[in-house]
């Protein structure tokens, strides 16, 4: 690395200390403009950062399409919701059959299938109220003043 060798031309003490406080101040300005563009530059792969740039939804669906992680959960945790609530009382022959089936089923399941069961089974439980708001339209409201008033 070689360094920048400038030559002033100094005659005199008053030429030092201007050219002295120019390059301090030099320094200074560039010291500033160094810390700030390395916090810039530590922003960039701060944890907020990078969740923002690569968790995105698009970013969720490549990702369970090449891997299908949640046909995988739902065939680990779909025998073990039927077994434990819907068939607890059954014997080892069923829960294993049952086992099985469920697991099967779990595999097929990608996330658009759940979603699309979610999507149902919400607009069972929650859709008729907004219907309801939406066909009345809104409604006339009455502030107290009479309509052959001058203010009306």
């Amino acid at each position: 690395m070689t360094t920048n060798k400038k030559k002033y031309n100094i005659n005199n003490l008053d030429e030092l200390h201007l050219i002295l406080n120019s390059l301090k101040a030099q320094n200074k300005m560039q010291g500033e403009a160094l810390i700030s563009d390395g916090k810039v530059y530590l922003q960039q792969f701060s944890p907020a950062n990078l969740i923002r740039k690569y968790a995105t939804p698009s970013n969720f669906l490549k990702a369970e399409e090449q891997l299908n992680i949640s046909g995988k959960v739902m065939s680990m945790v779909l025998p073990l919701l039927m077994n434990n609530t819907i068939f607890r009382g059954s014997g080892f022959i069923t829960k294993a059959i049952v086992g099985l089936a469920s697991g099967k089923v779990g595999q097929s399941l990608d996330i658009e299938h759940l979603s699309g069961l979610f999507n149902k089974v919400k607009s069972w439980f929650g859709g008729t109220k907004k219907k309801q708001k939406l066909i009345q339209g809104p409604q006339h409201v009455d502030y107290g003043i009479p309509p052959d008033s001058e203010t009306y």
